[in-house]
């Protein structure tokens, strides 16, 4: 029997009794060698965290062992057996290994690899980050970070690596360093000249010298595995309604059973924007193990194995909330259009009584209605708590999200069906309907952009959406989030070990991918999902966002082909070396596509996006700039009833308030 190397039984050990001091920094350092089993790290990668599977796209199913999951304090490791069904990891993954000496930001600053604000450098000829196809060898622009984070040890610090345009659905890559002033780890500098990592590198313009660090490969999920369990449930659900071609963009079928539960009428003293606030349930299919899909509640599965999908247990509905508000402006002469909404980080549907948000209603005569985001709205908190301290318990987070999918688009159904709310007395006057059917669409902010983005990609019956101060990623999103602040108290004491925080995360992405626009994102504007008519978008960062980083607005719109408004920021609002990189600007206006116009506080309230891997902190918050400033409003709107995105800002940069540059 071959002999395992001491160091690896050390490690072993480790993990087993969860012993910490020099047999610990042991493990680190083999982990830091040529990828191998009883190591996390680099993380993903096929060689160590994969297996073959013919019955997958990809022909490889996630294999994470046990052995190396993250340890809460409790001495729990994190249940990987959701992310083991998938074929492949995350399409915008963060990359993770850990370089020895690179544990300061000056000695990263030292290996010379491309940050957030020099992406453009990672596909230079001499790059020393390279992240390319496999297959074709085509480069993906992407960027690396430190973690900077609460460090109880340097050592523990782990370089990231973002691709800066999500990866291709399904699709090997191959991530290679070099000429980072840093020893070619042994056992990887003692490869042959014919290892099949060295052929691969190749196709990208990769040679093997001195030079080269470290490199390895692994594969992006398939489109099946990262959204083959909502597409089932939508079409599923759909279908009980008796629409079986979701993709035409026609609505046939019934709409959706509902219950009006109650109708305020206010007066113009009351509330000079909103005339009538109405409240209701829908009926939804649950494909949740609970009655009644409750918060906690996880996908109750029919069939085996990577084949498996979500199962309605008989008779399973779920009687989802939602909320309306008519505007002034709505009459029958003037019917109002239809939009969904959606709401922040674990909120609720009300949010539609923001002032920003009536303001749109009465200004636009829009009617906004708005669901809970079932996975994470208010009532989720405690599972979100929960699944903080032992992110055993995540997937019931993501299942819960698609469900909350589900709802959402039920709600849009039962707006846009001819018979649905516009014939309810409730949205009348006088026996006529106030609302116009025959349209709908999306608008969303922060929380209600980042699931808005997915909600959109699966949308069969609207076309246009805005989302306001998006973004994606939350493995990327949550290190760069004042918002984080709070949740980290719960999260940081429950994983006390630095160097397993970052891979929790990640591993936890994989299931996040199902319920957020990471996971859709390759989908959302032209490239439509299986049985999905195609969308257009407009996106509208905020720049210095404290609770969104705008660096994954950037990567959203690389991703779904959006052009940029220009010029896009004022002198110095901007801490990227060519701003917006990557991102082709619009030309003309009025401009038809999906888009992003960045709109500015201006740097009397705060300063850009940092470039390190930490939130934005200075000066006064600008997430909710954008949506409060009447110019945006009426970009907005005219985009959602036209699909033309116009020029309101006069040239210039876009600015949220006035203030002279």
């Amino acid at each position: 029997m071959k002999r395992r190397r001491p160091v690896l039984v050390i490690a072993g050990l480790i993990a087993a009794l969860g012993l910490p001091a020099a047999a610990a920094d042991a493990r680190r350092s083999a982990c830091t060698d040529l990828p191998q089993r009883g190591c996390l790290l680099p993380f993903p990668n096929d060689a160590t965290q994969t297996v073959r599977d013919r019955d997958t796209p990809t022909g490889l199913r996630v294999h994470v062992s046990a052995k190396v999951a993250p340890v809460n304090k409790d001495g729990k490791r994190m249940s990987l057996t959701d992310q083991n069904r998938a074929d492949g990891f995350s399409p915008g993954q963060t990359l993770l290994l850990r370089i020895p000496g690179v544990s300061t930001p000056k000695a990263f600053q030292r290996t010379g690899l491309p940050d957030a604000g020099h992406i453009e450098r990672s596909t230079t000829r001499r790059s020393r980050l390279v992240l390319a196809d496999a297959r074709t060898g085509e480069r993906v622009p992407a960027w690396a970070d430190l973690d900077v984070t609460v460090a109880q040890k340097a050592s523990a610090r782990l370089v990231v690596i973002h691709p800066a345009r999500n990866l291709r659905d399904g699709r090997t890559y191959v991530v290679a360093l070099r000429d980072i002033g840093v020893r070619t780890p042994p056992r990887f500098a003692k490869l042959g000249r014919k290892a099949a990592i060295f052929r691969t590198l190749r196709r990208a313009g990769v040679k093997r010298d001195r030079s080269l660090y470290l490199a390895w490969t692994f594969t992006v999920a398939s489109t099946k595995s990262l959204a083959g369990r909502m597409l089932h449930i939508r079409d599923d659900a759909f279908a009980q309604l008796g629409d079986t071609n979701l993709a035409d963009g026609v609505v046939v079928g019934r709409a959706p059973g509902y219950a009006i539960t109650s109708v305020t009428e206010l007066t113009p003293d009351e509330n000079a924007n909103i005339a009538r606030r109405i409240a209701g349930t829908i009926t939804v299919p649950c494909y949740l193990d609970q009655a009644g899909c409750p918060t906690g509640a996880k996908f109750h599965y029919k069939g085996k194995g990577t084949d498996a999908l979500p199962a309605q247990l008989p008779g399973n509905v779920t009687q989802a909330p939602f909320v309306c508000n008519i505007p002034r402006a709505a009459t029958p002469e003037t019917p109002a259009h239809l939009s969904l909404y959606g709401h922040g980080l674990l909120g609720k549907p009300t949010e539609i009584n923001a002032g920003n948000v009536e303001a749109m209603s009465q200004e636009h005569d829009f009617v906004f209605c708005a669901t809970p985001w079932a996975g994470m709205a208010n009532e989720d908190i405690p599972t979100a708590i929960a699944a903080l301290s032992d992110l055993s318990k995540f997937p019931a987070m993501a299942d819960r999200l698609q469900q909350g999918f589900l709802n959402a688009l039920y709600l849009g159904r039962l707006m846009h069906h001819p018979d649905g709310l516009a014939k309810d007395p409730a949205f009348q006057l006088g026996g006529r309907s106030v609302v116009d059917p025959s349209a709908l669409y999306f608008d969303g902010n922060s929380q209600g952009a980042i699931d808005g983005g997915a909600l959109t990609a699966l949308a069969p019956d609207f076309r246009r959406a805005v989302l306001g101060v998006p973004g994606m990623n939350y493995a990327t999103l949550l290190p760069r989030s004042v918002d984080f602040d709070i949740y980290s108290k719960v999260f940081y004491p429950a994983y006390p070990e630095q160097e397993q925080r970052l891979p929790a995360l990640a591993l936890a992405q994989l299931l996040w991918d199902r319920g957020e626009a990471n996971g859709y994102a390759n989908h959302m504007t032209s490239s439509a999902l299986p049985g999905t008519p195609t969308h257009s978008v407009l996106l509208h960062p905020a720049v210095g966002d404290h609770q969104v980083s705008t660096w994954t607005a950037d990567v959203m719109a690389r991703t779904i082909g959006a052009k940029v408004y220009a010029p896009t920021f004022d002198p110095g609002r901007t801490l990227a070396a060519e701003p917006a990189w990557g991102i082709d600007r619009i030309a003309a206006f009025p401009y038809r596509g999906s888009a992003m116009v960045y709109w500015d506080s201006g740097p009397g309230h705060n300063p850009p996006a940092p470039i390190a891997m930490e939130p934005q902190r200075g000066g006064t918050d600008s997430h909710e700039s954008p949506r409060a400033t009447p110019a945006a409003r009426v970009q907005k709107a005219r985009f959602l009833l036209t699909g033309e995105v116009v020029d309101v800002c006069g040239g210039t940069p876009c600015h949220s308030f006035d203030w002279t540059p």
